[in-house]
């Protein structure tokens, strides 16, 4: 445990550390001995950055306007709304609760395209135009202005991009990973595995909640069955990425192949990008595999197409951040072993350490809330809000809760991204958010830094 914190305290440190500046953070190659292209990746990568920086101090700004509108200055949040989210109609202390996280939104993203272009993935150009139109979309529709900080780095991006389309491509490493990995035993026995596993906990589950007496209450039981099974699902998910990456890089020095990967032309984003995604890939395939078992619970009645999709969503946010996890202790360790152990000691403490601390330190508070139950933490207001954020927060750092809050605001309140609930100390209401965009957003950032602080590990070993 005492390793792992020690290697993520480490991670700022594998970013921006030795003293080198920011625009070679990540590459020791002088820019002099960089081909244009080369170059053009990487000062679009840095142009990525910086609008995920630019975004993040936005969103600070934000939260504290927003904190002093909330102890002080009520008139601040219609002044918020009017400025920079003056088309959206809803509450303005709502208002300003969505405009944060849809400047973390942009933040986020970002960032996932500041790595990953880097590897020169094809899909990053099409994705950068998309993110482009959307935030253009909501300027134009919601008065968005923020979006303009997006708007900004993307387009000069794009323009500076389309002089060399060809930079880009599918990436080789995750095309010989997964043929590679399609081709063997292993992999079509995971999945084999994994299915057999799910049908009898299913199976289990069923049998269980059938009443003796015969009479069954169809949408109670389907509802039942589907938070079940998305339980097991991530409990598997939870159990198998970690293994799944945590040897992508180990694997290969143990192999005595990594010197010889040191001379070839594929430069460490694409071969860290390309293990990632080869990786995500097969998760991504476990999921659809498991939609058919998931879909018994349509059979009852009781649950919606919203919760299906948010429940994929979920899961599989939660693996792409386990298995970065993974690979960044890949790119720390000499041995795989060593680097499976720290990646289920993260695991088990998202999934498990962290809501017992959370229950200890705000006392379910967000939980209470949401199920129209007084929280019960404190007589003052400004205390008994920022425990319920606070609690929010926790609660959206882990996959589990996070899960189960998201569908009861869902089932419960019909409310998918946020809804207003009454405090106990004033009786006065807050908009609170569904966990679900707090914890896609949280595990995104996390895991661009992650695959970030592998690739300037793999160019520091080799520098």
């Amino acid at each position: 445990m005492r390793d792992t914190l020690k290697s993520l305290r480490r991670l700022v440190a594998d970013l921006f550390g030795d003293n080198v500046p920011l625009d070679r953070a990540w590459d020791r190659v002088p820019p002099e001995l960089m081909t244009p292209r080369e170059l053009l990746v990487r000062r679009s990568s840095l142009i990525m950055l910086w609008g995920a920086l630019v975004n993040f101090v936005a969103a600070l700004a934000v939260i504290a306007l927003t904190v002093h509108a909330g102890n002080h200055d009520p008139a601040l949040f219609l002044e918020l709304q009017t400025a920079l989210l003056r088309g959206f109609v809803i509450n303005a202390d709502a208002a300003a609760l969505l405009l944060a996280a849809g400047i973390l939104s942009n933040m986020a993203v970002l960032l996932v395209l500041s790595v990953v272009i880097l590897a020169q993935e094809l899909w990053t150009v099409f994705t950068a135009w998309l993110l482009t139109a959307l935030n253009l979309a909501a300027l134009l529709a919601f008065g968005f202005t923020p979006a303009l900080l997006t708007i900004a780095p993307l387009t000069a991006v794009g323009l500076m991009t389309l002089g060399d389309l060809r930079a880009f491509r599918l990436n080789p490493v995750m095309v010989k990973e997964l043929r590679g990995r399609m081709r063997g035993v292993r992999g079509f026995a995971i999945i084999s595995v994994f299915l057999t596993l799910m049908s009898f906990f299913t199976l289990l589950l069923y049998l269980l909640r059938i009443p003796q007496g015969g009479v069954v209450v169809t949408g109670e039981l389907g509802r039942q069955l589907f938070i079940g099974v998305l339980f097991i699902e991530l409990m598997l998910i939870i159990f198998i990425v970690p293994a799944l990456t945590a040897g992508a890089i180990t694997s290969e020095r143990e192999r005595k192949t990594y010197d010889l990967l040191q001379t070839t032309l594929i430069s460490k984003a694409t071969f860290v990008v390309g293990k990632m995604q080869s990786a995500l890939g097969y998760i991504v395939l476990l999921l659809l595999s498991a939609i058919p078992l998931q879909s018994t619970a349509f059979l009852f009645g009781g649950v919606s197409e919203q919760e299906m999709l948010l429940a994929l969503l979920v899961l599989l946010v939660s693996a792409i951040t386990l298995g970065a996890f993974g690979m960044f202790f890949s790119s720390i360790t000499e041995r795989t072993l060593a680097a499976t152990i720290r990646s289920y000691t993260v695991a088990i403490a998202i999934t498990v350490g962290l809501p017992l601390l959370a229950l200890i330190l705000f006392q379910n508070a967000y939980g209470n809330v949401v199920n129209n139950i007084a929280a019960g933490v404190s007589d003052n207001p400004t205390v008994e809000a920022t425990t319920i954020y606070l609690d929010m927060i926790a609660t959206s750092l882990n996959p589990i809760m996070a899960t189960l809050r998201s569908q009861q605001m869902l089932i419960d309140h019909q409310q998918l991204v946020t809804m207003r609930v009454t405090l106990a100390s004033n009786g006065a209401s807050i908009p609170i958010l569904s966990p679900w965009v707090l914890l896609t957003l949280s595990y995104l950032s996390v895991t661009a830094l992650l695959v970030l602080a592998s690739i300037r590990r793999m160019e520091r070993q080799t520098g």
